[in-house]
């Protein structure tokens, strides 16, 4: 078989997976991040898909913080220092508030759909 023979089979067979998996209703999960910088999460409310995961990210120069959904009925989570990241992925729809531990004020939201 010719090079360019074997390079259009290949597309091909790349826009069937691609088209089955469509038709199939599967969808990839994401990773989003949310930064947190001067005692915010930015942004402090965001939207996900059911199975996507968010990274929380330490921006902060000296500050811990942590990712505590205490309405849930959950412990504090770890504190994490400056260029340290936590993650949670999300496999219920609903709306989930969060707050720091250390720092009451500094909330946020995610929605789940």
């Amino acid at each position: 078989m010719k090079h360019l023979d074997l390079i259009k089979l290949r597309i091909c067979q790349i826009g069937l997976i691609a088209l089955l998996v469509s038709a199939s209703g599967v969808a990839c999960a994401a990773t989003v991040e949310v930064e947190i910088l001067k005692k915010e999460y930015i942004p402090q409310e965001i939207t996900i898909n059911k199975g996507d995961t968010i990274r929380w990210v330490n921006n902060e120069k000296r500050q811990y913080h942590s990712v505590w959904f205490e309405q849930l009925g959950e412990k504090d989570g770890e504190y994490f220092w400056p260029d340290e990241v936590f993650e949670r992925t999300f496999n219920e729809v609903g709306t989930f508030p969060y707050r720091c531990g250390p720092h009451p004020k500094m909330t946020g939201v995610v929605h789940v759909k």
